[in-house]
């Protein structure tokens, strides 16, 4: 408890109230097998999964996240969605966010854990079980609160050669009226040095987004180059916390959706048909 204390020394004494309650309620699981295991098959009746996505800006944390929480009946915490309300809500953090994130820098651990906890405690009011953080921890400080506050099972790590993940940021757009994802690129990348070939479909919007179509304002080369240094230097330690405890799944992207989707069930030990059988009973 002693990093949650000097954390949110300058916070607000709700949100740190929230994350020292939560980690005295949290039940202990059981521990992980070392990453040469699979995955425990997760229980489709349970569906309490309490796990993190890691990797780049871009590689589809977003994506592969959310179709999970989907699935298993979990939320999907995205930190970069809690940053980007945050923005549009003219709050008091709105200013200081709108400079770091045109800068392309990280959101400071205080300002995220802040964010992070006011969500988790508006999910405990209304009874949400389990959850899949996206974007968080970044850092080793936070890994190391996060441990402090509730157990995680796992942790998947997506990863993709930087120049695909360039490309496909640059190709990212969002339907200003539905708010919706898509994106224009059309990647088709040879492999080398023994990889294998990497071929990305666009994901065009229906005809009724096509003219409403705009880019995140920090998806300009410049800005993607520098989060891929910033995560490289910083994120990536991350990575090892989670190995050395074992919770590490390292997996890499074949491709677009139809291609990954199914490979990465399987990563996860989950069969997406008794998932949806056990949801319907």
């Amino acid at each position: 408890m002693a990093a949650v204390a000097r954390l949110f020394r300058s916070s607000s004494s709700t949100s740190a109230t929230y994350f020292m309650r939560r980690s005295l309620s949290t039940a202990a699981a059981t521990e992980i097998k070392p990453q040469s295991c699979p995955p425990p098959r997760v229980d489709p009746k349970g569906r309490n999964v309490q796990w993190v996505f890691l990797g780049c800006p871009g590689v589809g944390k977003g994506t592969y996240a959310s179709r999970l929480t989907n699935l298993l009946g979990v939320p999907h915490i995205a930190t970069g969605d809690l940053v980007r309300d945050e923005l549009s809500s003219n709050g008091p953090l709105s200013k200081q966010l709108a400079e770091i994130v045109n800068q392309g820098k990280l959101v400071s651990d205080e300002i995220i854990i802040n964010l992070l906890s006011k969500r988790l405690e508006k999910g405990e009011t209304e009874g949400e079980v389990g959850f899949i953080l996206d974007g968080f921890p970044r850092t080793v400080r936070q890994a190391e609160i996060l441990d402090e506050v509730t157990h995680i099972d796992l942790v998947v790590n997506l990863k993709l050669p930087e120049n695909v993940l360039l490309e496909k940021c640059l190709g990212r757009r969002i339907c200003s009226q539905c708010g919706k994802n898509f994106n224009v690129a059309d990647i088709n990348v040879k492999g080398e040095n023994g990889n294998p070939d990497i071929s990305m479909a666009p994901l065009f919007p229906p005809s009724e987004c096509m003219s409403k179509l705009i880019t995140r304002s920090d998806d300009t080369e410049a800005i993607v180059k520098e989060r891929l240094r910033i995560y490289n230097e910083k994120s990536q330690p991350v990575e090892e916390f989670y190995r050395s405890q074992g919770k590490l799944l390292e997996f890499v992207l074949p491709g677009g959706i139809p291609e990954t989707w199914p490979k990465l069930l399987e990563a996860l030990n989950l069969d997406e048909n008794d998932v949806k059988q056990s949801a319907v009973a």
